[in-house]
């Protein structure tokens, strides 16, 4: 499925329209060049959860937890990230236990160590503003989309 957002308006729409479809918990991949908007779509995300506060780029931290509600929000930025065994330290396996929503950019960066997607959103600029691609790669991923 391709999406066309143009501005970023559309992709915090987009993104309150994506919390609409995770209220079970999943794991989503966030892949694309820096500024293509993957942070927004979260923040867009977090807005239509209910979430208020600020939300920030987790690149210098690699993780931004969002504890509200029954279903807790961990948002990954591996960017920075030099070697895959890093995530260990984050306490990952311990975090993905219980259900949560998790939005992982950069996952490319922690192969093998991170849960597999059950939807993979790749972002791209282009002249109008962003595209999304979205792929579908679990049943709950496919009920997503179908609503979406």
């Amino acid at each position: 499925m391709e999406i066309l957002l143009r501005g970023e308006p559309a992709q915090l729409a987009f993104g309150q329209r994506l919390a609409e479809r995770f209220r079970e918990g999943a794991v989503v991949y966030l892949e694309g060049d820096l500024g293509a908007g993957k942070t927004t779509l979260v923040r867009g995300l977090l807005r239509g959860l209910g979430y208020g506060g600020i939300v920030r780029s987790p690149t210098y931290t690699l993780l931004e937890p969002y504890e509200f509600g029954s279903l807790p929000l961990y948002h990954l930025d591996l960017y920075r990230l030099t070697d895959p065994e890093e995530l260990e330290f984050l306490g990952l396996r311990d975090l993905l236990t219980d259900p949560s929503l998790w939005f992982i950019e950069w996952p490319q960066r922690g192969a093998g160590y991170l849960p597999e997607p059950d939807l993979r959103i790749v972002c791209s600029h282009v002249p109008e503003g962003r595209l999304l691609r979205l792929y579908s790669e679990t049943p709950r991923g496919r009920t997503a989309l179908v609503r979406l």
